[in-house]
């Protein structure tokens, strides 16, 4: 599964449609074009805890929301932790402004309508979707949260939902920082310490190393039991493409993609 444009949708809408497999289900993934924040948060940011005017990040979260096909999505306050919650009908009331309802890092449902969402720039969205869309998720990776079971929290939740085993899940990893950017100490290299070497490749000058994010996230997937064929990614990288996406890394001061998915009915 990859990014690619979706036919029926504006020509520029501020975002694609993953490449996704399962029936009944919608996703979608904004890049940085197509909003009204002015530098350097232009221009489609969706993150209203930045700095960023929040008439223009309101504005832009209406742009977001009229790609997601009439589905409602619904923002968290994200705090790299492992907290997943279940949203309802009753978060679409709260979804209006730009306030947070939860403070979670992740997001399940089985209501249609209901875009479970999670912002980033940087670390890793990840989408899932069980057998006939019966449940979707939402997880925003980044070393923190990945290392501390998000991704395997948020399955878990999914397969509740659904009634299903890991291994009929689809999940979806969208654009990050990419393995020849991401420099990460000792510390995390210990909070990974059972991943395959070739996750982490040494930096012997400066004594750190260059992390994969998206391949931990395939690791620790396919631990929980999702078979590899069934993780579908975008290889883009966020801090090697400013005319696309935001970078915290590499801008400091700078603006939130979004990635959103729901169930069609």
């Amino acid at each position: 599964m990859s990014l690619k444009p979706d036919a029926t949708r504006p020509a520029d809408p501020g975002g694609w449609a993953p490449d996704w497999q399962t029936v009944g289900v919608g996703a979608w993934m904004s890049h940085r074009l197509g909003g009204c924040s002015a530098a350097p948060f232009d221009t489609l940011n969706l993150g209203s805890a930045v700095g960023d005017d929040p008439a223009a990040v309101q504005s832009n979260r209406q742009i977001f929301q009229s790609a997601l096909g009439g589905a409602v999505p619904v923002f968290l306050k994200q705090v790299h932790g492992v907290t997943v919650v279940r949203l309802t009908a009753n978060d679409l009331a709260k979804a209006i402004g730009l306030m947070a309802s939860h403070e979670a890092d992740a997001a399940v449902t089985t209501e249609p309508g209901i875009a479970c969402t999670v912002q980033v720039a940087d670390c890793l969205p990840v989408l899932f979707a069980a057998p006939q869309g019966r449940a979707v998720g939402a997880a925003h990776a980044g070393w923190r949260g990945l290392a501390a079971g998000v991704l395997e929290a948020t399955l878990q939740e999914i397969c509740a939902l659904a009634s299903c085993e890991p291994s009929q899940v689809q999940a979806w990893l969208g654009p990050c920082i990419g393995p020849r950017h991401f420099e990460v100490g000792q510390d995390v290299r210990e909070a990974f310490s059972a991943a395959p070497s070739q996750a982490f490749r040494p930096q012997p000058q400066t004594g750190k190393y260059l992390a994969n994010l998206p391949g931990l996230a395939r690791w620790r997937l396919g631990l929980a039991g999702i078979p590899a064929q069934q993780i579908g990614a975008d290889d883009g990288c966020t801090f090697s493409d400013p005319s696309r996406f935001f970078s915290f890394r590499r801008d400091h001061l700078t603006g939130r993609m979004a990635a959103a998915i729901w169930r069609l009915t």
